[in-house]
């Protein structure tokens, strides 16, 4: 019937078929399905005659009582009104209302949720396409609207997935599709609001909620005072948050609509008159004593003043000044906060609407800043961190309370200070310059020594390192902080390893905010790069003379700490700066060019790749850090060079530090590398040379290192070498040394490297590699495990529960079936890596394939009660997994039971574990379980 091209199908035909089919619908109500059938085949045809489609449509509804039909041919009915209505609309428009009153015949008395979401779309398409209605409005609503709360709880194992929600959110489309339905809808809104069930109610405050986006103030003016009620019963006396939350939406729903009304001169302003009424009703509740109701007053009085700019001038500008009066009234620090906390919320609506005078905030604010009380301060904070950022506001009003926040930055409690300077220092940058940089620098000199590491973490030390990268958001900050951070830098002799870190710390959160600006990104690059290579090639030369200071810098802590900082200070640099820098960084470690560094006397050269290079080598940490974070059209002079030694060094280092660094800064640079005859050569040399290191000698860890690394840069760009480098590593899972390391290693191939190989280096990256990597390698993984000896069985399990580990959870619960029954062999695995990583595959299984996994329920709890007796393990069954009920009721005993011994196990975290896991199984089967 679809073609419209067939010779058989041609109109005069198709109109014979049309009326033998419509005459057989008189016929015995058991050849009705079959008729039905050849009508809805019919129905899709495109070269019917004009007029046969309606007469179709007419003689179901005048021959055919659908609802006395079963499910599956009421279901044809609706779908054959449904092809009708997209194919030949104007036809039936031209029917008038007689067609709405045909379908409200059809639908009438409808039960069948699967019939009931087609119905919905027919009744929303009726209204929303212009099908004339007439005067049959009220009973289209009733027959729709007696469904309404939606009572419905899918069977167990139903095939067709139909969940409440999709039935709720279809009748919603259909009650809120039309302002006619007004005067009927609002009244059963109300009492459905009234009612004790939780679910009406929320589901009539989300209604309502909708409704206030077709609505008028015509269609709303004669329910408003009903409605005011019952939203504010709502919020004052409710159990619950989720309905206070609907309650709110809704009446920050009424009142927009409300302000979108268009006045007239001899209309009433229904929108003042209404707020004038919710003003009334809460206004008062702010200056009670014992402020029992002062919560519930404010969200209502926000939610009406945050649908408009009306609405919001309104409320602040009765309710603002309120608060200020009680705050200065109430002495109390904790009534001050109550009411500053109100302030706030008022003061997020103004950055939205516009604010009012200023100046009596700031007063508040500078008091609530000099509070003894630490929680009215945080308030105090919070609220100016908002202020500051409200659109044309005075600087000098907000420069008091600002300037207030310094000697906050030095108390124990000093976070939310440093949140709020970061937000303020572009907005007010004088406020932070000078003075404040001034004297957190002091404080830093003042708190350098060596037993500052063993303080707490929160030592005024700390919180000025902090501190300062936190103001550095405005280009001139960062000229006065950066080189603070660097002279703490530099005075390696007063402070230890952690002390270090700490600094480097700071100086990558400046290197990220200064990512913003290019300026600032620029200044912070040539200030600091240089600076950090600086110190650390002096430390390597004198580490060679055993000095304690060298050895600092160069621990691999320390080293750790700068990588991030050098990577986030190179990685948004435009291509011709990047280019700039590169051409200085690369001869330095090639050939010791040292000119560009701040301080260029040292006292023997700098040669990382020379075999004397001793601890010189540890500093290709810096040149991975720097060379992997810059953009691919960065050209890097001597490239191939620069790749031949990091090879030689990745392969022969005894260092495993240095070893690592060369590998990773080596499969960076081939990640990058154009493809061609040149990096296959360079490959095919890489692959020779970690093939002889795997073979035998004391620096095969470093060859599985270089292999590991090349592999995951190959992966992330779908390079074809990568599967045979991979098939090298599953053949080395077999081998009784290496194998261990080799099931980790698939961890760094899954995994995101915080150094390189990631989008943020601008590594190269394909979608879904992930899912790649596991089509191609899991069945060899598979395949491998059985046939691997029992000594390196767990290897294989390793790796593979690394690579599911990994994957996006859709595909892991999609794949794992397959897997399960290997995964429960697994669990038996003595290694507890092996165990932690199979039970984080199995918990997606277990709760969105609850059916899959009661098939092996026995096997489940028998493997899960035998980690219980291991303390890492306890919390493998932290509940009864939500298979179906009666698969688990047999084994609650059982379980509870043997989760009685960890109970009194020595650690607490073990014995809380039990008691959640326990409480759980002895609900299970409870009444509403």
């Amino acid at each position: 019937c679809r073609e419209s091209s067939s010779p058989y199908l041609v109109p005069p035909r198709l109109t014979h078929l049309v009326l033998f089919y419509e005459n057989r619908l008189k016929d015995h109500h058991l050849v009705i399905p079959a008729v039905l059938q050849g009508l809805h085949a019919l129905s899709m045809c495109e070269v019917l005659a004009p007029g046969l489609a309606v007469s179709v449509l007419k003689a179901i509804f005048q021959e055919v009582h659908v609802q006395s039909l079963p499910q599956l041919d009421r279901h044809t009915v609706y779908s054959i009104i449904t092809n009708v209505m997209r194919t030949r609309e104007e036809e039936l428009k031209g029917l008038g209302a007689d067609f709405t009153f045909g379908f409200i015949q059809v639908m009438d008395g409808e039960k069948d949720p699967r019939n009931l979401l087609v119905a919905f779309q027919i009744v929303r398409d009726l209204i929303l396409e212009g099908y004339v209605l007439g005067p049959f409005v009220e009973e289209l609503f009733e027959v729709t609207s007696c469904y309404f709360p939606i009572d419905f709880t899918p069977p167990p194992n139903d095939p067709h997935c139909i969940q409440r929600e999709d039935l709720i959110v279809s009748l919603r489309a259909v009650l809120a599709s039309t302002p006619q339905f007004a005067e009927f809808l609002l009244p059963l809104l109300i009492e459905k609001m009234d009612s004790e069930m939780q679910s009406a109610k929320l589901d009539s405050l989300q209604t309502l909620s909708a409704c206030c986006t077709i609505y008028g103030q015509k269609e709303l003016q004669e329910f408003l005072p009903s409605l005011w009620s019952s939203l504010r019963r709502e919020v004052f006396q409710t159990a619950s948050e989720r309905v206070e939350a609907e309650a709110l939406a809704a009446l920050h729903g009424l009142a927009a609509c409300l302000s979108r009304s268009v006045l007239s001169s001899d209309t009433e302003d229904l929108l003042d008159s209404f707020l004038s009424g919710v003003l009334q009703d809460c206004r008062h509740h702010l200056c009670e004593p014992d402020m029992k109701l002062v919560w519930p007053s404010a969200k209502l009085l926000q939610a009406a003043a945050g649908a408009s700019f009306r609405a919001g001038h309104r409320i602040t500008s009765s309710v603002v000044p309120l608060l200020l009066e009680q705050y200065n009234q109430h002495l109390q620090s904790s009534q001050r906060r109550t009411i500053l906390e109100m302030l706030l919320g008022f003061l997020e609506l103004q950055q939205k609407w516009g604010h009012e005078d200023e100046a009596p905030l700031c007063s508040v604010l500078f008091s609530a800043l000099t509070d003894p009380s630490v929680q009215l301060q945080l308030v105090g904070i919070r609220a100016l961190t908002v202020l500051g950022t409200l659109p044309a506001l005075c600087p000098l009003r907000v420069a008091g309370p600002t300037r207030r926040l310094s000697p906050l930055l030095f108390l124990p409690r000093s976070m939310a200070a440093m949140e709020a300077a970061g937000s303020l220092a572009p907005i007010y940058p004088g406020a932070f310059t000078g003075r404040m940089v001034q004297r957190l620098a002091e404080e830093l000199q003042s708190g350098t020594g060596p037993g500052w590491c063993g303080r707490s973490t929160h030592s005024l030390r700390a919180r000025c390192l902090q501190a300062l990268a936190a103001v550095s958001t405005h280009p001139g900050i960062v000229q006065e902080t950066v080189p603070v951070l660097l002279q703490c830098l530099r005075q390696v002799p007063k402070a230890g390893a952690c002390d270090v870190v700490a600094v480097c710390q700071s100086l990558q959160r400046v290197a990220v905010q200064c990512q913003r600006d290019a300026e600032s990104c620029w200044y912070y690059h040539q200030t600091v790069v240089p600076c950090l290579l600086a110190v650390a090639v002096q430390a390597a030369m004198q580490e060679n003379a055993h000095s304690p200071v060298g050895k600092l810098l160069l621990e691999e802590e320390v080293l750790t700490a700068m990588v991030p900082v050098v990577s986030a200070a190179s990685a948004h640099l435009c291509p011709e700066l990047a280019a700039q820098s590169v051409s200085q960084v690369v001869p330095l470690f090639l050939d010791g060019e040292v000119s560009f560094l701040p301080q260029d006397s040292f006292p023997c050269p700098f040669q990382p790749f020379q075999v004397s290079g001793g601890s010189q080598r540890r500093l290709v940490a810096l040149l991975m850090a720097f060379v992997c974070s810059l953009p691919r059209n960065v050209p890097i002079p001597q490239q191939d060079r620069l790749l031949q030694e990091l090879l030689a060094l990745s392969c022969s280092c005894d260092c495993p530090f240095t070893a690592t660094a060369a590998a990773k800064c080596f499969a960076g640079l081939v990640n990058k590398y154009p493809p061609g005859q040149q990096l296959d050569q360079l490959l095919e040399t890489a692959v020779n040379r970690m093939e002889a290191g795997l073979a035998e000698g004391p620096l095969r860890t470093q060859a599985l290192a270089l292999l590991l690394w090349v592999t995951k840069a190959l992966v992330l760009r779908y390079h074809p070498l990568s599967s045979r480098l991979t098939d090298k590593l599953l053949g080395l899972l077999g081998d009784p040394e290496l194998g261990p390391a080799v099931a980790d290693g698939f961890s760094l191939l899954m995994a995101d490297s915080p150094d390189v190989l990631h989008k943020g280096c601008h590594a190269d990256v394909r979608i879904m590699f992930r899912q790649r990597f596991f089509t191609d390698n899991v069945p060899k993984l598979v395949q491998g495990f059985h046939a691997a000896g029992p000594g390196v069985k767990a290897n294989y399990l390793k790796g593979l529960s690394h690579v599911l580990n990994h994957l996006p959870r859709p595909v892991l619960v999609t794949e794992l079936p397959t897997l399960l029954s290997l995964l429960l062999e697994a669990l038996s695995c003595p290694d507890r890596v092996v165990q932690l990583s199979t039970l984080s595959c199995l918990q997606p299984l277990l709760l969105e394939a609850p059916h899959v996994m009661s098939l092996h329920v026995d096997t489940l709890v028998t493997k899960f009660l035998g980690l219980t007796s291991s303390p890492a393990m306890v919390r493998a069954p932290p509940a009864p997994f939500p298979a179906p009920l009666p698969p688990l009721l047999p084994y609650k005993p059982r379980v509870i039971r043997a989760l009685a011994k960890p109970l009194d196990d020595m650690k607490r975290l073990v014995r809380k574990e039990a008691v959640v896991a326990r409480g759980e199984w002895f609900l299970l089967g409870s009444p509403g379980r």
